[in-house]
C-alpha cells in the first residue's frame, strides 16, 4: 500500500493537504507578481482539530520565505464580547513599529476616527459612528498595506471573532479590488448564528470561488502519519485502529500518537485495544481528569488561564488563582509538560502579550467548561478587578463583568455604565448594549434604573428601534428622569418611533409631553419636534389649522435660542412645501441662522436636535431659488460628516442632498456622481429607509434630465423605485418623478395614473410648490391630446401656484408648460417669456431646455445654439441631441 506523505518541511497536521498548499502557493505568487494587482481572499473551513491552524502556519512559512509580510490574529471563544479585539491584534505588528506622529501621518484624516478603536488615541467627546469607524479601519489597512506590500493577512478561528472585527472584515473584503493584499480566513462551519454568521457569509461571498473545506484524514494518511511518528514497524491493524479511534481528526491523531510515544506502547495489533483509553485521556473529560492529576494548584492555574483567555502571564494568573509567584511558575511548567499550555509562537504573538497560551483551542474550551459555574463567575469578578487595577479601564474589564452573578452591586452597575460609554466612544454600540443590559440584571437602584434604561435606549437607537422604544417607555414611566434629561428621553423615544415607522405615535408622544410643561424653552422644544415629525409625514393629512398654529408660534421668534430657531426652520419648510411666497420663506429661514451659519447645537452632527432640521432648512433654500445657500449647507454637511467619520446613513443623505443641489443648478454630471455614491452607501445601510428613497429618486430624476432614459429605468427596477412609497417626505416628490419616468419609457396610461396619485397625495398634504411636487406639469403634457380642457386647467393652476411662490424657476417652468399646450405665435411668445424668467433662474438645465424649445418653435439658429451650449455644459445629452436635430431641421428648411 502506498503511504501518502506531506512535503518534508510540513508539520504532521499537513498530511493530505497538498491541494490546499498548492492553492496558497499560487495565491502568494499572484500577490508578489504585481503591486497594482487586485487582492484575493481564501476562506478555509474545517471542523475543530482538522488542521486549520497548521495550514495557516504553513501559509506563513511560504509567504515569509518568498519575502511577504504576514500579519495574523486569532478569535477567542471567551473574547467575542471584546470589540475590535481581533483587528487590533491583526494590526499590532504594524502599529507597534510606528511612532505616534508616523501613525497619524499614515492614517491621515482617519486617525481620529479609527485611532480610538485601535487603541492609538483617546476617543473624542462625540459618540463614534460605527460605519465611520469601519471605513476608517479599511482605510488604515489599505494605507499600511501599500507600505508593507506584499502583505498577507491571516485570521484564525474567525467564527470566534468579535462582531466589530467581522464588520470590518466584510467591508475590507468587498474592496479587495482596490488593494494588493492576500487575506486568509479560517473558520469552523456553523458555530455562530445571527449577525456574526451573516458577516462571515458576506466575507465568503466576496472570494469569487468556493471555500476550501478540510476533510478528515483517510486511513492511508493516518497509517503514514502513525509510522512517521512511531516508526515503520507500526503494523496495519494498529494503524487502522488509530484511524477508527480518531475518525481521521488530524489534531486528535497527533495527540493520540504523542500519548502512545510517551507511554512507550508497542504499535502492534495486540496493543491497539488500549488506544481508546489513551484517546479519552487526551480530550474532554479525560483531559479534565488528567488536569486534576496534576494537583489542585495546577488546576486552579489552568482555570485562571482559561478565564483570562488572552494575555496569559504567570504574574496575572498568580493573582487570579491566589498563588504565590514560585508556585505559579511551578504550575506553569507542569502544564507545559502536560501539553496543556505552551509558550506563544514568536511569529504569531497573542493579543495583549503574555507568557503562555493553550496548545489548542479545544483544550482551552475543555478547561473553561470544567470550571464549576459558581467559581467561574467568582473568578470573572476577580479578573475584572485585576484588569481594572492594572489600569486597562472599564471597557477592558467589561467582558469579565458580563459574567459576574447579579448581586445588587451598585459599584458594578457604575462600572458597566462607564464601560458602555467607553464602547460607544469608539464606535461599538453592540458592546455598549451588552454592558447596559447586564447592568439591568444587577439590578440598579430605583433612582439609577431609569437612567440605565435611558442610556440603553440611546445605545440601541439606530440598531434596534423596537427595543429602544421599550427601554425608553419603561424609563419614562419610572420616577427619576427630570428636566432636560426627561425631555431628551421623550425626543429620543419619538426618534425611535420614527425609525420604527410609527410616526403618528411619535407625534402623539411629544405632543403629550409638551402639554405637561409650562410655557418655556422645554415646551417650545417639544412643540418644535412635534411639528418636525408632522412636517416629515407624507401619508397623513395635517389638521386644517396646523400651518396657522405653526406660523403663530414662529411669528414672534427672533432666533434668540435654538428652540426659536427650530420653530423658524419648521415654519420656513412648511411654507415652502405649501408654496407660499418665496421671499417671506427666505426671510424666516434667515432668522434661524447666526451670522449666516447654523447655530451651535443645530449643526449637522449635534445630537440634541438631529439632522432633520438643517436638512429642512437647506431644502427650503433649494426650492425657493436660493441654491447658493442650499449648496453651501449641503457641502458643509458632507465635510462635517466625513471629518467626524459618520459614513453611514448620514453620509448617504449628505451625498443625496448635495446631488439634489447639483441637479437643481443643472450640473447633471456632478449630480449623478454624488447620487451614485449616496446610493452605494445607502445599499450598505439597508433598503427601505427614507435616505434610500432620497438617493434613488434623485438619481432617477437626474438621469431623466440627462436623457439617459434606459439607465433611469434600470435604476428604478434594480432598486425598487415604485409603490408603496415611504411614510416620510422625499424630495422631490417620488410619485411625480416616477410618473415622469413612465412617460419617458412610453407607458403613458400608467404615467397618468401615477401622476394623478401624486395629485391626490399633494392635495391631502397641501403641498402646492410646483417645483417640489411637479406632477401637474407632466400630467398636463400627458393629457394635451386626450383631454385638452383638463390639460389647460392644470397649466393654469400651475401658473397660479408658481406666481404665488414667486420664483423665476417656478414661473418659467409654468410658462414652458403653457407653451407646450399652445401652437403658433402664442406658443412662441409663451416660450420666449419662459426663457426670460429661466435666464434669471439658478437652474441651468431648465434654462437650457427653455432655450431649445423656444429655438425650435421660433426656428432661431442663435437660440438653438445658445440652448445647445447650455445643454452641453449641463451634461444633458438628450437635450443636446434634441438641439442638434432642431438645428439640422432649421438648416434643412433654409
Amino acid at each position: 500500500m502506498t503511504e501518502v506523505r506531506p512535503p518534508v518541511a510540513a508539520s504532521a497536521s499537513l498530511w493530505e493537504r497538498e491541494r490546499e498548499v498548492d492553492a496558497v502557493v499560487r495565491a502568494v505568487e499572484a500577490l508578489r507578481a504585481d503591486s497594482s494587482s487586485s487582492g484575493s481572499l481564501l476562506v478555509i473551513r474545517g471542523e475543530a482539530g482538522f488542521g486549520k491552524t497548521a495550514l495557516l502556519a504553513e501559509i506563513r512559512r511560504i509567504a515569509e520565505a518568498t519575502g511577504c509580510t504576514v500579519w495574523s490574529a486569532r478569535g477567542g471563544e471567551t473574547l467575542r464580547s471584546v470589540p475590535f479585539n481581533v483587528v487590533r491584534h491583526l494590526l499590532q505588528p504594524a502599529l507597534v513599529s510606528l511612532m505616534p506622529e508616523e501613525a497619524r501621518e499614515y492614517l491621515g484624516d482617519w486617525y481620529d476616527i479609527a485611532g480610538p478603536a485601535l487603541g492609538l488615541t483617546d476617543p473624542g467627546e462625540r459618540q463614534a459612528d460605527p460605519q465611520g469607524v469601519t471605513d476608517g479601519l479599511v482605510a488604515a489597512v489599505r494605507r499600511l498595506a501599500r507600505r508593507d506590500w506584499p502583505l498577507v493577512l491571516m485570521i484564525d478561528d474567525a467564527h470566534w471573532a468579535d462582531q466589530e472585527t467581522l464588520r470590518w472584515l466584510a467591508a475590507f473584503a468587498e474592496r479587495l479590488d482596490d488593494m494588493s493584499v492576500l487575506v486568509v480566513v479560517a473558520r469552523r462551519p456553523g458555530e455562530v448564528t445571527d449577525e456574526s454568521a451573516r458577516l462571515l457569509d458576506a466575507v465568503a461571498a466576496t472570494a469569487g470561488h468556493p471555500d476550501t473545506t478540510l476533510s478528515a484524514l483517510t486511513p492511508e494518511a493516518t497509517a503514514g502519519l502513525t509510522r512517521a511518528t512511531l516508526g515503520d514497524h507500526a503494523d496495519a491493524a494498529f494503524c487502522r485502529e488509530v484511524w477508527a479511534v480518531t475518525a481521521g481528526n488530524p489534531y486528535e491523531t497527533v495527540e493520540l500518537l504523542a500519548k502512545v510515544r510517551d507511554s512507550a506502547l508497542e504499535p502492534s495489533e495486540g496493543s491497539a485495544v488500549e488506544l481508546r483509553d489513551l484517546n479519552r485521556a487526551a480530550r474532554g473529560g479525560g483531559l479534565v481528569a488528567r488536569l486534576e492529576d496534576l494537583g489542585i494548584d495546577a488546576t486552579r492555574f489552568a482555570w485562571a488561564a482559561a478565564i483570562l483567555g488572552t494575555g496569559i502571564s504567570v504574574d496575572l494568573v498568580a493573582q487570579l488563582a491566589t498563588l504565590g509567584r514560585d508556585e505559579a511558575g511551578r504550575c506553569a511548567e507542569l502544564l507545559r509538560s502536560a501539553r496543556i499550555l505552551t509558550a506563544p509562537d514568536p511569529a504569531n504573538p497573542q493579543a495583549g502579550g503574555g507568557d503562555l497560551e493553550f496548545v489548542h483551542p479545544l483544550i482551552a474550551t475543555a478547561v473553561y467548561d470544567s470550571i464549576p459555574p459558581a467559581l467561574c463567575t467568582a473568578m470573572h469578578g476577580i479578573a475584572a478587578q485585576v484588569v481594572t487595577e492594572s489600569g486597562l479601564g472599564a471597557a477592558a474589564a467589561s467582558r469579565h463583568l458580563l459574567q459576574v452573578h447579579p448581586d445588587d452591586d451598585e459599584e458594578l452597575v457604575e462600572q458597566l455604565r462607564e464601560a458602555a460609554r467607553d464602547h460607544l466612544a469608539v464606535g461599538a454600540p453592540d458592546a455598549a448594549r451588552r454592558c447596559l443590559e447586564r447592568a439591568l440584571l444587577e439590578p440598579p437602584s430605583p433612582e439609577v434604573h431609569p437612567h440605565v434604561l435611558y442610556e440603553l435606549g440611546c445605545a440601541t437607537l439606530l440598531t434596534a428601534p423596537a427595543k429602544t422604544i421599550d427601554h425608553l417607555q419603561t424609563a419614562l414611566a419610572m420616577p427619576g428622569l427630570h428636566g432636560d434629561q426627561r425631555v431628551n428621553a421623550v425626543i429620543r423615544l419619538s426618534q425611535a418611533l420614527l425609525h420604527n415607522n410609527q410616526l403618528e405615535e411619535a407625534v402623539r408622544t411629544v405632543e403629550t409631553e409638551a402639554a405637561r410643561h409650562e410655557a418655556g424653552p422645554a415646551r417650545m422644544r417639544l412643540q418644535a419636534v412635534q411639528y418636525m415629525w408632522e412636517g416629515l409625514h407624507a401619508g397623513e393629512s395635517s389638521s386644517p389649522d396646523r400651518s396657522e398654529r405653526l406660523a403663530a408660534l414662529a411669528r414672534p421668534c427672533t432666533g434668540r435660542d435654538n428652540a426659536e430657531r427650530a420653530l423658524l426652520i419648521l415654519r420656513g419648510f412648511d411654507a415652502m412645501t405649501h408654496g407660499e411666497n418665496a421671499e417671506e420663506i427666505v426671510e424666516v429661514c434667515d432668522r434661524a441662522l447666526v451670522n449666516g451659519r447654523l447655530a451651535p447645537g443645530l449643526g449637522w452632527t449635534d445630537n440634541e436636535w438631529g439632522v432633520e432640521l438643517p436638512l429642512m432648512l437647506a431644502s427650503s433654500y433649494a426650492y425657493t431659488d436660493r441654491l447658493d445657500r442650499a449648496e453651501s449647507l449641503f457641502s458643509e454637511a458632507l465635510r462635517t460628516f466625513e471629518t467626524a467619520g459618520w459614513s453611514g446613513g448620514h453620509l448617504a443623505l449628505a451625498h443625496a442632498y448635495l446631488g439634489l443641489a447639483h441637479r437643481r443648478r443643472g450640473r447633471l454630471r456632478e449630480a449623478e456622481t454624488s447620487l451614485r455614491e449616496s446610493l452605494r452607501i445607502a445599499e450598505r445601510v439597508g433598503r427601505g429607509l427614507p435616505l434610500y428613497w432620497s438617493a434613488t429618486c434623485n438619481l432617477v430624476d437626474t438621469l431623466l434630465a440627462r436623457g439617459h432614459v434606459e439607465e433611469a429605468w434600470s435604476i428604478a427596477e434594480q432598486y425598487g423605485f415604485a409603490p408603496p412609497y415611504p411614510s416620510t417626505i422625499v424630495l422631490p416628490d417620488p410619485r411625480s418623478v416616477r410618473g415622469r419616468l413612465l412617460l419617458a419609457v412610453g407607458r403613458t396610461k400608467d404615467a397618468v395614473n401615477e401622476l394623478e396619485a401624486a395629485e391626490k397625495a399633494a392635495a391631502v398634504r397641501g403641498h402646492h410648490n410646483p417645483v417640489l411636487v411637479p406632477w401637474a406639469v407632466d400630467l398636463a403634457r400627458a393629457l394635451a391630446v386626450e383631454d385638452p380642457v383638463r390639460a389647460a386647467q392644470l397649466a393654469t393652476d400651475v401658473r397660479r401656484h408658481a406666481e404665488r411662490l414667486g420664483t423665476d424657476t417656478a414661473i418659467g417652468e409654468a410658462l414652458r408648460c403653457a407653451a407646450a399646450l399652445e401652437t403658433g405665435q402664442r406658443a412662441v411668445r409663451l416660450a420666449e417669456r419662459a426663457v426670460a424668467y429661466l435666464e434669471s433662474s439658478p437652474c441651468q438645465y431648465e434654462h437650457a431646455a427653455a432655450r431649445v424649445e423656444y429655438g425650435t418653435l421660433s426656428r432661431s439658429v442663435s437660440e438653438l445654439n445658445r440652448g445647445l451650449a447650455l445643454a452641453l455644459s449641463c451634461g444633458a445629452d438628450g437635450l443636446v441631441a434634441q438641439a442638434r436635430a432642431a438645428l439640422e431641421a432649421v438648416h434643412g428648411l433654409r
